[in-house]
């Protein structure tokens, strides 16, 4: 059950009380916002000549802040109305004087003028420091790039995490020891062969041992060849034999075997080795090693692999010799019919082992030489394709912003046809809009410069005259000329400044789902609420269960179809029909105004929406409308996506039948 509810202001009929809560809300605003519309179009005399308050008269300032004289005025002896600006004979002032004008300005509530200057004032003094500080695109070499420098290090590092893994090499060492230690195996094997064949004794009671003198000969004669240190122990741990000893007369002589002459490679070689073994000495050595040493009087004892071959087993090692290189050890049991006779001990030195892990890193360090060499280069290649069109877009932009004139423009490099020729397009449709918003700025000053020097002009005119009429009738006659020309001004000043904040709005509001249904039939119910009998009829014509939902600000968008429907009540003729239609149509909807008035003439369908344009019906009081109406609505469409047209309705002998204002408008 609906429920009346009281709304509580004057003006208000009832009928809008006459339903929920919801829909009375709704439709009290609506009817706030048309009043509101009404009052700035139709201000009553009364108001405008009450004194003290502001509604919407203004006491004239000139330069300088004093009132206006008549010793200020030319001699004008008639008051002429201008009604339209091309009529205008009298001098108009450029914007760029308009802005030089010493006119007091207006003040934001809440923050004083001195305020707002200081503080525009050091945020400029900041921004100058700032651009002091920061250094010019143009003038900063290549390699000091930002961007160039992390080309380079991203690049270097992924080449580098790999080279460094393979000149640890530490999987490729550990298979040159095992294939070292299986040599020294299968070469120690045949040698403990020859040795169980030619060096072993029977004694008389048929026990087996081998002979020193014999192994010494036949140790010394296997390693002539391999170079491999030889040592024979007996099964208590003496030593029988060793290849780097010699027994002689005059005693034992130590043999120690020469290393081979090493070429020579120059200077620069020497400095690769050297850096070569100090980058060697930085890296991880793995598993630490037992240390090599030999004692004065060596045993069995001494090496555990050589015990172990005693038990009959073959026993490998490996030691630090030192200075980074090894000592691999190999024991083998002697044996004669599965007895073990002795263990014979190789050993080897791992200098085979680190020239090959020398010379396997020099060659990935040439590889990583060369492969660095050509990072770098085409490191440098792609910064330059890169940073350089970045300088060359953030220089143009500084020049353009230092610019006095139009001369700058952004470099052309779409040609590119990748982000760098996007951001490049962008800028230069931004800049481009940038010079354009500037003329419209312009050209918004020009014309309303030009539009309040009308009423200003026959303001002048009629307050010169009324001070030397004596009449009156005469009297009253131009002091009806002032109240029309003050309500004029009035009405350009509020509609001018509607029409500056409407890009600021846009920008600041955030966008939300509005139902053009709801809005469309809150308009209808307050049309039948408040016309007359002599008002058109506002009839909708709206499809059922279709979604007519947009994204958007609903007050703007109300403001637009307010617009288009009281332009067409003022065009339509008494007891007229205007329609209000909705359709969805793919991704859009599509509001439709028509009215039965008498059209828009064909060369005009565009210029009706351009800013002060006025074309109103016959016998219209003159300056009731300012002309931005459609003007601002034309401007909140676009801001939201959409369009805003107009066309004439034509029978078919292409009769005009009235105008159709069409809104179309992105679906959610």
């Amino acid at each position: 059950m609906n429920r009346r509810v009281s709304l509580g202001m004057p003006g208000v009929p009832s009928t809008l009380a006459d339903a929920s809560s919801k829909q009375a809300r709704r439709r009290f605003r609506w009817f706030s916002w048309w009043k509101a519309a009404d009052e700035v179009t139709q201000t009553p005399p009364a108001r405008a000549n009450q004194d003290g308050k502001d509604q919407g008269r203004r006491e004239p300032v000139l330069v300088g802040g004093r009132k206006p004289l008549a010793a200020d005025y030319t001699n004008v002896t008639k008051v002429v109305p201008l009604r339209d600006r091309r009529d205008v004979s009298h001098p108009e002032a450029s914007p760029a004087e308009m802005l030089r004008s010493d006119l007091p300005r207006p003040e934001r509530p809440g923050r004083g003028r001195e305020e707002v200057d200081r503080d525009s004032a050091g945020d400029e003094a900041q921004k100058m420091r700032r651009d002091k500080t920061r250094p010019s695109a143009s003038h900063r070499p290549l390699w000091q790039s930002p961007l160039t420098r992390r080309i380079l290090a991203v690049n270097m590092l992924a080449l580098a995490i790999p080279i460094i893994g393979l000149l640890y090499l530490d999987s490729y060492r550990s298979s040159l020891i095992q294939s070292e230690l299986e040599l020294l195996q299968t070469e120690g094997k045949l040698f403990s062969g020859a040795l169980a064949a030619s060096g072993v004794a029977t004694g008389p009671l048929g026990d087996e041992r081998l002979v020193p003198e014999t192994t010494r000969q036949t140790v010394r004669r296997l390693v002539d060849v391999s170079k491999t240190r030889a040592r024979l122990f007996a099964p208590d741990g003496a030593l029988l034999a060793d290849s780097f000893l010699l027994s002689g007369p005059g005693g034992v002589v130590e043999i120690q075997p020469l290393p081979p002459p090493e070429p020579d490679h120059g200077f620069l070689w020497q400095a690769v080795i050297q850096a070569y073994n100090w980058a060697l000495a930085l890296l991880p050595n793995g598993t630490r090693l037992p240390p090599y040493s030999e004692s004065a009087i060596q045993t069995a004892g001494d090496y555990p692999e050589v015990q172990k071959a005693l038990s009959g087993e073959i026993g490998t090692f490996i030691r630090d010799a030192g200075n980074g290189s090894l000592v691999l050890s190999v024991a083998v049991p002697v044996q004669r019919y599965r007895q073990v006779l002795g263990a014979l001990f190789l050993t080897k030195s791992g200098e085979s082992i680190e020239n090959t892990l020398r010379d396997t890193r020099l060659t990935i360090l040439g590889v990583f030489g060369v492969a660095l060499t050509v990072t770098v280069l085409l490191s440098f290649y792609l910064s330059s394709t890169i940073a350089l069109p970045i300088h060359r877009l953030a220089d143009a932009a500084d020049r353009v912003r230092r610019a006095k004139g139009r001369k700058i423009t952004i470099p052309d490099l779409t040609r590119r046809r990748d982000e760098i020729g996007d951001l490049s397009g962008s800028l230069r449709d931004m800049t481009r809009a940038v010079w354009n918003r500037m003329d419209a700025i312009e050209r918004f000053a020009a014309d309303v410069a030009h539009e309040i020097k009308n009423p200003l002009t026959s303001l002048r005119s009629a307050v010169e005259t009324v001070a030397r009429v004596e009449d009156p009738l005469q009297q009253k006659k131009l002091m009806s000329i002032i109240l029309d020309d003050v309500q004029r001004l009035n009405r350009l000043i509020s509609d001018i400044s509607d029409a500056s904040r409407v890009d600021a709005e846009m920008s600041r509001s955030e966008a939300g789902p509005v139902d053009l249904r709801d809005i469309l039939q809150a308009m209808a119910d307050i049309h039948a609420t408040t016309a007359d009998d002599t008002a058109p009829h506002l009839s909708l014509d709206l499809p059922e269960k279709t979604n007519l939902t947009v994204l958007g600000m609903e007050g703007r968008l109300g403001q637009v179809l307010r617009n288009l429907v009281s332009n067409a009540i003022s065009f339509s003729p008494p007891a007229g029909e205007i329609v209000l239609r909705a359709r969805r149509q793919g991704r859009s909807i599509l509001v439709m105004v028509d009215d039965q008035g008498p059209g828009i003439p064909p060369d005009k369908l565009t210029a009706i929406f351009e800013r002060f344009y006025s074309e109103r019906p016959k016998g219209e009081k003159f300056g009731t409308h300012s002309g931005l109406g459609l003007s601002i609505s034309k401007q909140i469409v676009e801001a939201h996506g959409g369009t805003l047209t107009a066309e004439n309705l034509r029978d078919e002998e292409n009769n005009i039948l009235g105008a159709r204002f069409t809104l179309r408008l992105p679906a959610i």
